[in-house]
């Protein structure tokens, strides 16, 4: 028989949370209205349910909002689907008028509702009207050209906390804001985004950690970023511009990243995705101490929809590896919801019909998210059988652990307490709960079970 095998003396990050971002499906669902045939709800309010409630959904606690630019309503630039582009907020004398986005701030409501204890008001692109070509993404220049000007940076800085301070003052529990996102890509087309070198990250920064502090309504929000966009590139490099400027890293708490791995190339040393996380996590807690690293986005990244136990294997693997070898304190999905053909969202959407049903993925991020407190400790934990990835957290003196089995077959561990409850996401199975005794829990193929005792 296998054993789990747990070491409570080393300890490591607190754990934070797992959230998902409303981009960019929230401003459809937002105004779905119809009932759900199995809940009798309205289908968006079942939605925030299954993706915040504890009870009759997976629990998750953060909510990324996508403040907009406007590119929905001047058409402008090379971005086909129409949902890729976000609304506006500005009225014509220049207030923030959060009714303008009705449906996607609904969202943000309905997830609060639901469970969510905190938002994240996070930036692709700054309003076209501050861009350099007068469009959510970049030109198509080499060398790369940002698309904000240096003289608009204050113009940004203020609309993004003008932004923030409505959502406050509208009671929602906003905790972060993320004003630059996959600064390193040149987005010229397809998406909204906004390309920026780090010394330019710096400089923006500067002026958001000269301002927030005059705004007494957001004592409570912290500066966050810079949302690298692969975890291979020039991470150092933008953590340097955040946490090593003493002014902008009074404001933060942490350093956000995005765990994407993304165009292998033919070096094989580039196309390892675990030693890179190792190695910056390492980096990381030597070279800023006390500060967290949050995973804020990442999906499959695999064409075609998958709502199977494949990709709900994979989601669970990159959860573990980022929890225990990064040592993220939070870990964010890209997207909750999916209208398109493509490996991504924790739930699928047909936009025409107003329907929806959920992946294995869910679930999966369920199998975290559910039953791993907030303020836990993860906890040194390793498997006899190499192929079991796991990942264990303490919190008052009661043990979660979270085990994913990707073999073919049917794996029996011994688990250090005798009694408790699993929590199995297999091929049939969705969070299924079941108590055990002895400390004898069988896992089934395919399967990721957690363990609480």
């Amino acid at each position: 028989m296998e054993r789990i095998i747990i070491d409570r003396s080393k300890q490591h990050q607190t754990f934070e949370g797992i959230g998902c971002s409303g981009a960019w499906w929230a401003q459809l669902v937002g105004g779905w209205e119809q009932a759900d045939p199995e809940s009798g709800l309205p289908v968006r309010e079942r939605i925030a349910q299954l993706l915040y409630s504890k009870d009759e959904g997976i629990g998750l606690n953060a909510y990324r909002y996508n403040i907009g630019t406007g590119s929905s309503e001047s058409g402008k630039g090379n971005i086909a689907q129409m949902l890729r582009r976000t609304h506006g907020i500005e009225t014509e004398s220049g207030e923030i008028d959060l009714s303008l986005d009705e449906n996607a701030v609904r969202m943000a409501e309905l997830a609060v509702k639901y469970g969510a204890r905190e938002l994240i008001l996070f930036v692709n692109s700054p309003p076209e009207r501050m861009t350099a070509n007068g469009m959510a993404h970049c030109d198509k220049a080499f060398p790369p050209k940002e698309n904000l000007p240096r003289e608009n940076y204050g113009e940004f800085v203020k609309f993004c906390l003008d932004v923030t301070e409505k959502f406050v003052r509208k009671g929602l529990p906003v905790k972060y804001l993320s004003p630059v996102n996959e600064p390193l890509w040149v987005w010229t087309g397809g998406q909204e985004g906004c390309h920026y070198r780090a010394s330019s990250v710096r400089r923006l920064m500067k002026i958001f950690a000269e301002e927030m502090p005059k705004r007494k309504a957001l004592s409570g929000v912290k500066l966050s970023g810079a949302e690298n966009g692969d975890i291979r590139w020039y991470n150092k490099s933008y953590t340097r511009a955040m946490l090593g400027d003493r002014e902008i890293s009074k404001l933060t708490d942490g350093i956000d990243v995005h765990s994407y791995f993304l165009s292998p190339v033919s070096v094989p040393f580039f196309n390892k995705r675990v030693p890179y996380i190792r190695r910056f996590g390492k980096w990381v807690r030597k070279k800023y101490p006390g500060k967290n690293i949050r995973m804020s986005e990442w999906c499959h990244m695999q064409g075609g929809r998958d709502a199977g136990m494949k990709s709900g294997l994979v989601t669970a693997q990159v959860m573990i590896e980022d929890l225990t070898i990064l040592g993220a304190s939070a870990w964010q999905h890209w997207i909750g919801v999916s209208e398109v053909d493509y490996c991504d969202g924790l739930i699928y959407i047909d936009e025409n019909a107003g329907t929806f049903y959920t992946t294995k993925r869910l679930y999966v991020t369920g199998n975290f998210s559910k039953y791993i407190p907030l303020g836990a400790k993860r906890i040194d934990c390793k498997a006899t059988d190499a192929r079991l990835l796991t990942a264990a957290f303490e919190k008052d003196g009661k043990t979660v652990i979270v085990i994913s089995n990707p073999a073919d077959e049917e794996i029996t561990v011994k688990v250090p307490f005798e009694k408790g409850i699993t929590a199995v996401t297999d091929e049939t199975r969705n969070l299924e709960e079941k108590e055990f005794e002895n400390g004898e829990i069988k896992l089934s193929p395919k399967s990721v079970t957690t363990i609480a005792g």
